[in-house]
């Protein structure tokens, strides 16, 4: 499933840079890209662990 979002991350970025250089941009679809883009980065990085995460426990504690 990890594989399958950094998939979707490429071609959205890749569908946004392409937008970008077109003549006749569509700002929509640059739009939709970036949203993919950056879901599809929050959907990663939730799992990522903080740097603090053990210093909130001992706080807690």
């Amino acid at each position: 499933m990890k594989a399958f979002k950094i998939l979707i991350m490429i071609l959205a970025i890749g569908v946004a840079l392409y937008e970008q250089v077109s003549e006749e941009k569509n700002i929509y679809i640059m739009i939709a890209a970036i949203v993919v883009f950056m879901y599809g980065m929050m959907q990663l990085s939730a799992k990522t662990p903080s740097k603090n995460q053990d210093k909130d426990e001992e706080d807690a504690e």
